[in-house]
This record gives structure tokens, C-alpha cells and sequence, in this order.
């Protein structure tokens, strides 16, 4: 199965600063580029645990003693690690957003080039679908999910327009949706306004910022001292949310301070924020919004 090119390979596993028997989690396994690089770093009595809910990824398994596979929603970290017996773990890396292979299946419905159903689930058993957000929603909440996660200011009138449209007949495809909301969608900015849309949808089908909160609360729990995070996202609500969480292990407000003005938090950051380069862009077109943060267990 075709799964492309793995974003800031050699920097997001440098970041994990790899000991030969450490045991290490890549929570976004996809098409397994990052678990491969890490497997190859790793000696005999290394360990590699992986996560991902897409039912798809299985095929992808790497037949390898030390790797082991785990169908799950990267959110329940800690649990099934530790039905594994392990309870602490020497690094975690995780690449967010959605993957090539993802966008490329044209049923899947995460891509704005396909005529398709509305799905957009990334654990294709989970019951809520882009179908049910369009055509199940109170008007208030689709107005939320497209202000808070599109970041559109047309959100309110987009909103009113899906609950008037779906009144006559369901929304059930990607062209029925992009013909009710046509108006907001001037040829120039086409693409960029429909990505903004996709992108609302897709975060709360997959509940993908309440995941992201969950497992980033559970990492200094699971890494040892010293242990490293390594960590891309791909837009500014999540890559706001691993900033404030390395920077001040919340993410919101500013943590309580002692007489002299000091605070604990649980990691520090490594490093500054890491970009792809132009060569990488110009090679792989999805690395263009990518953001690689790196953080130590204190």
C-alpha cells in the first residue's frame, strides 16, 4: 500500500536522541516510515511500540521481534502500553495530520479533489462521520466547528446555509457540500477556503484536538528521565498546543509560581522549532506546514 515519504525523517528521530536498548513509541505509525528509521537505530534489546487507528495501517506491519503494532487511538497511550508491561519509555514521536495514503483514497473522503461520500474517519468503525456533522449538527455547533477549527470568519453564515440546504435533501457528498457553500468559494481562493473546511470537519469527526490534549498530558507520565518527545504538527491549533505544553505543561493560562517567581513543568524544550527545507518542500509538497518541536522529561 502507497504511503509516502515520512515528513523530517532524519530530524524528528535525531530528536529522540536513540539509545540501542531503549524502548521507544511512534503513536502515528501510517506507512511506518519513522518506525523503520528508528528500528534501524536500535539494537537487539531495543523495543518499538506503535500506534494507529486506521485499520489500513495494519498492512503495514513490520516484521521485526522488537516492533509490536497497536490498533488504538494514540489518546489511550499509557493504557495499552501498559497492557504491555511497560509502564515508562525512553521516547515518543508523533507526526499529526492526516496521511498521504489518506488523502489519496478517494472514498476515505479527506481530500477536497474527489467527488466522494462524507466521511473523513480516521478509524473507519467510529460512528461519527463528516455526513453526521453536516446533516445532524444544531446550526451553533457547526458555526463552533468551523470558527474554532477552520478559523473561518464566514463561519456563521456558512453554518445557517448547510442547516437552510439540508432541510430540501441530506448532504451526502463532497460536491453537494461544495455547491451549497459555493458562495464563499471565489475561484482565486477556492482550494485554500475548502482546505479550511475540510480541515474544521476532519478535527472534530476525529475529535483530534481532545486526542492531542490527552496524549500530550500522559507523556510525562510515560517517559523516563531524560526521555525525549518529538513532535510535528501541521497547523497553528495544534502546533499553539505542544508549544504551551513543553513551555509551561498546560495549555492555557500561565502556571502557579513560587515566592520567587519559579515554576516547575515536567519537560523543557530541545532545541527551537525545526522546519522542513526548501529541498524537502520542493520534494514532498505535504512537509510545506510541517513544525517539528522537541522536548526532554526533566
Amino acid at each position: 500500500m502507497e504511503y509516502h515519504n515520512p515528513v523530517l525523517l532524519k530530524e524528528t528521530v535525531d530528536g529522540l536522541n536513540i539509545k540501542p536498548d531503549g524502548i521507544y513509541v511512534d503513536v502515528t505509525f501510517g506507512g511506518g516510515g519513522h518506525s523503520k528509521e528508528i528500528l534501524k537505530r536500535l539494537g537487539e534489546g531495543g523495543k518499538l511500540f506503535a500506534f494507529d487507528q486506521d485499520l489500513d495501517a495494519l498492512e503495514n506491519t513490520i516484521d521485526d521481534d522488537r516492533f509490536t503494532l497497536i490498533n488504538e487511538n494514540f489518546r489511550f497511550l499509557k493504557r495499552f502500553l501498559r497492557f504491555y508491561g511497560v509502564k515508562q519509555v525512553d521516547g515518543i514521536l508523533a507526526d499529526f495530520g492526516v496521511s498521504s495514503h489518506q488523502f489519496d483514497v478517494a472514498e476515505r473522503g479527506f481530500s477536497t479533489r474527489f467527488e466522494a461520500k462524507l466521511d473523513m474517519r480516521m478509524n473507519q468503525e467510529s460512528k461519527l462521520s463528516a455526513y453526521n456533522v453536516i446533516n445532524d449538527y444544531e446550526e451553533a455547533d457547526l458555526k463552533r466547528v468551523f470558527y474554532q477549527y477552520g478559523e473561518l470568519r464566514s463561519a456563521p453564515a456558512m453554518a445557517r446555509l448547510i442547516v437552510a440546504a439540508r432541510q430540501e435533501q441530506p448532504i451526502e457528498t463532497s460536491e453537494q457540500l461544495k455547491a451549497v457553500l459555493k458562495k464563499f468559494l471565489p475561484p482565486r481562493h477556492e482550494n485554500k477556503v475548502l482546505a479550511q473546511i475540510y480541515q474544521a470537519i476532519r478535527i472534530e469527526v476525529n475529535q483530534e484536538i481532545e486526542a492531542l490534549k490527552e496524549f500530550l498530558q500522559q507523556t510525562p507520565e510515560v517517559l523516563v528521565k531524560g526521555g525525549r518527545l518529538s513532535v510535528i504538527s501541521y497547523h497553528s491549533l495544534e502546533d499553539r498546543l505542544v508549544k504551551r505544553f513543553i513551555r509551561n505543561g498546560l495549555f492555557e493560562g500561565e502556571p502557579v509560581r513560587d515566592v520567587f517567581g519559579n515554576f516547575e513543568v515536567p519537560l523543557k524544550k530541545v532545541n527551537g522549532l525545526i522546519v522542513p527545507s526548501a529541498e524537502e518542500i520542493k520534494e514532498n509538497n505535504r512537509a510545506r506546514s510541517a513544525k517539528l518541536r522537541i522536548a526532554e522529561k526533566l
